[in-house]
């Protein structure tokens, strides 16, 4: 893969209709994580770790910086997460694929300067199976 745009990396929330793009977002992260499952035991050849393929959890993380730009998409955010709720969401990584998928919104920060604008920070954490689509 040859370098890409920062600004080409998308996350989108279900909005009823489709996927609207989180707006105004000037940074954007996706994490795999995948826990590991310690297998070794005495007769472990040369006393190295094992580890049991497949069975660990794995999870995926997305957090995003930014300014509040489109009433929508973040009154969407909003919403979600004061209720709680498990959304469908979509980061699509250009000339790499789509990975979509429940998540919840585990924070979500608003800081602002006196002379600039408002801004946000917000967390995602995966909340059921994630598929992924190439590109």
């Amino acid at each position: 893969m040859t370098a890409q745009k920062g600004k080409d990396l998308l996350i989108k929330i279900a909005d009823g209709a489709g996927f609207s793009t989180v707006a105004g977002l000037r940074t954007r992260r996706i994490a795999f994580n995948a826990e590991t499952v310690d297998i070794t035991h005495a007769e472990s050849a040369g006393r190295w770790r094992e580890l049991l393929a497949g069975a660990g959890i794995r999870r995926a993380s997305i957090s995003g910086r930014g300014l509040f730009k489109d009433a929508a998409s973040d009154a969407l955010m909003r919403e979600t997460f004061f209720d709680g709720s498990i959304v469908s969401f979509q980061v699509v990584v250009p000339d790499f694929g789509t990975v979509a998928g429940p998540f919840q919104i585990t924070s979500l920060e608003i800081a602002g300067e006196h002379n600039g604008e408002v801004t946000y920070d917000m967390s995602l954490e995966s909340a059921g199976e994630l598929t992924f689509t190439v590109a």
